[in-house]
């Protein structure tokens, strides 16, 4: 598999969690370091989406790891760690 774009990312955070918080959109605004707090997702979000990623994709990613993540490219780089790792 390629690597997972912050597009597939805002993809289904949107599809898992709605829209951000008012003044951000997804498909304009590159958020790749804005808090996920200012988006308005929260760990539940984002456990949801690796929830997702794990079922359809096959990306395990460990909770603690993704609760720790404050950024949606902090986020994309543990999904591409893991992507790399099973391509090795």
């Amino acid at each position: 598999m390629s690597e997972f774009t912050l597009t597939e990312l805002t993809d289904e955070l949107r599809a898992c969690a709605g829209e951000p918080a008012e003044g951000y959109d997804l498909d304009k605004d590159d958020v790749t370091n804005v808090p996920f707090f200012m988006l308005e997702y929260d760990s539940l979000a984002l456990l949801q989406v690796t929830g997702v990623l794990k079922r359809e994709r096959g990306i395990v990613l460990d909770d603690d790891e993704v609760i720790a993540v404050e950024t949606p490219g902090e986020l994309l780089r543990l999904i591409n760690a893991q992507l790399s790792v099973r391509a090795a």
